[in-house]
């Protein structure tokens, strides 16, 4: 347990899992002991949109499958008790993902109970592997509904300008909340003010689930924004409903001194490793400048020193600059780095030149703690929202053959595991999945499925039917990722050194980095060509380079002068070169 809670976050190599969709470990829980058809349990295991049976046992049983694979911690998707159905007769789906929550004190049967979790975070500790939640503080299952139908398009956004907290029902209405002085004064004696939260809509909470939030404060309306649907633009980014979920009125100093309590339970009880947060775009900065510390404070009184936190800043593109303000004005220690997945996405699927990767990289002094604060940026390549990266590439280049496509997703994986960063490995790429698209075509079964749409798909690198469980440690896939956490975990340079970018192009081609022992400063060379054909480049080496010990690929014997080395890659190839200095002890950086 020590040695564990000693590593910093900077490093881990964190496997990611939706629980539904890994292993189903125990099929009595499949219905989450509701009684009826899917549309009251949510469970249709033939159905991408409702519950499979993957569940906490499930994942227990697992657990010695991705310590094998190289793993050093456990990203857990949502595992709080979820409203099992949403939506109108039709089009309703299931909470299987985890992220329309009503009670946030404890497990959604369909996985387990709270000692089944207390049994994972024991047992991944006991391999070595930390446990990350992922959680959400800025909205609940959609309960509330609103009087007021919303015209053609359900509950268009209703802005603070046009429907003021003053008034009720818009700014000729009549006067409420006298004495309110607005969302930007979070001071308790403000927000004893806003007792009316009729100022956009008329919220209600339909009868028979007047008590369905735990804990129950959560079901009073005035703890909620009330002012219909996000666009995910401006003002309504912050203050809209998340696709028709309760917007929690972050600002409000009870909401702020709940959610603070209810996930400080969640380290003080189960001693998880860290979170992740889910939208952390959409509350604002105030509410993170409050919660952040509180976390991190608990953790440290619970004898985690190293607790991690993450914030999902979803901005697709290779330009940091955004997600990088979260790590400034809201204080997160680090935020899901979208920036390098759409710089690799950009090198590899859309053909851009390598500078794109240099660029992401000069951007990591824009993070609070500059480039050293990058090196806990948690690295990806796809995800359950956007798709796989496998998924992305056939998008971008259409027609592409299996094989080069199987090509492309292999150095990116490559490049995910030894460039800056914290890598996360998304379940199912390690076993070469392609969804069909994103967000419910992008969580497949790992175990054996019933989903016509997830069973015809063709997988990267093997034979094997996509309706076949997934488990198998002799997929190239899964060897290449565990051969470069070995390497990792041989060479700490490749995991938490210093990184320095050495050769790029404004074509596909060369890219290459330099990364130094955080101990000794000994470099290491790392190569990469983003091209369809062998390249014969140079590169920029430290000056006191002589000669190159291959660890990866295959890596030349010398240097060709003082600072430059020829470097021979084949298409879409690699190279993990130790350096070896002119005398002992000589390290350059230059």
């Amino acid at each position: 347990m020590e040695s564990v809670r000693a590593r910093p976050a900077a490093g881990e190599l964190v496997y990611f899992l939706l629980p539904d969709r890994f292993e189903n470990g125990d099929t009595a829980n499949d219905r989450g002991g509701i009684k009826g058809d899917r549309t009251k349990t949510g469970f249709d295991p033939a159905s991408k949109s409702f519950y499979h049976g993957g569940d906490l046992k499930g994942l227990i049983a697992r657990l010695d499958y991705i310590k094998v694979l190289g793993a050093t911690a456990v990203w857990v998707g949502p595992v709080f008790k979820n409203k099992p159905v949403q939506g109108p007769p039709g089009p309703e789906s299931g909470g299987y993902h985890g992220y329309w929550i009503t009670d946030f004190t404890r497990v959604d049967p369909h996985f387990g109970s709270n000692a089944e979790f207390k049994a994972l975070v024991d047992a991944a500790h006991a391999r070595g592997l930390k446990v990350y939640m992922d959680i959400i503080a800025n909205h609940t299952a959609d309960v509330i509904q609103y009087r007021e139908l919303g015209g053609p398009v359900p509950y268009p956004y209703r802005s603070r300008a046009d429907y003021p907290y003053a008034r009720r029902g818009g700014a000729a209405g009549a006067a409420i909340n006298a004495g309110f002085a607005g969302d930007q004064d979070s001071a308790p004696a403000n927000f004893a003010k806003l007792t009316d939260p009729t100022f956009a809509y008329t919220p209600f909470v339909p009868a028979g689930e007047e008590h369905v939030k735990v804990p129950d404060w959560l079901n009073d309306p005035i703890y909620y924004h009330n002012r219909g649907n996000s666009t995910f633009t401006g003002e309504n980014s912050r203050f809209g409903d998340f696709a028709g979920l309760d917007d929690l009125f972050t600002e409000h100093p009870r909401v702020r001194e709940g959610m603070i309590a209810i996930y400080r339970q969640w380290i003080e009880q189960f001693g998880i490793d860290g979170y992740r947060i889910d939208t952390a775009r959409h509350v604002d900065p105030g509410f993170w400048q409050a919660f952040i510390p509180a976390m991190l404070e608990t953790a440290h009184a619970r004898g985690i020193p190293n607790f991690a936190i993450f914030g999902e800043v979803a901005r697709e593109g290779p330009d940091n600059g955004y997600i990088a303000q979260y790590t400034r004005r809201d204080g997160y220690p680090a935020v899901l780095d979208f920036a390098f997945q759409g710089a690799v996405r950009a090198a590899l699927g859309q053909g851009k030149g390598t500078q794109v990767l240099s660029d992401l990289f000069d951007g990591d002094v824009l993070y609070e703690g500059g480039e050293a604060a990058a090196l806990a940026m948690p690295t990806f390549l796809g995800n359950h929202d956007m798709g796989r990266f496998s998924t992305l590439i056939r998008h971008d280049r259409p027609g592409i053959g299996g094989a080069e496509l199987e090509a492309r997703v292999r150095l990116a994986h490559v490049m995910l595991l030894t460039l800056r960063g914290t890598p996360v490995v998304y379940y199912g790429d390690e076993q070469g999945f392609v969804g069909d698209a994103n967000d419910n075509d992008a969580r497949e079964d790992m175990f054996a499925g019933q989903v016509a749409s997830y069973n015809d798909n063709q997988l990267l690198a093997t034979a094997t039917a996509a309706s076949a469980d997934h488990f198998d440690p002799a997929h190239p896939f899964y060897r290449l990722i565990r051969d470069l956490a070995a390497l990792r975990a041989a060479h700490p340079a490749l995991a938490r050194g210093r990184q320095m970018v050495r050769g790029y192009s404004e074509k596909p081609g060369l890219f290459s980095v330099s990364r130094f022992d955080p101990q000794t400063g000994a470099e290491y060379l790392i190569a990469f060509n983003t091209s369809d054909a062998p390249i014969h480049a140079s590169s920029v080496i430290g000056t006191a380079a002589e000669g190159l010990e291959t660890l990866f690929g295959a890596c030349p014997a010398r240097v060709a002068a003082p600072g430059s080395v020829m470097l021979d890659l084949p298409a879409f190839g690699s190279a993990v070169c130790r350096v070896l200095p002119s005398s002992p002890g000589m390290q350059s950086s230059r």
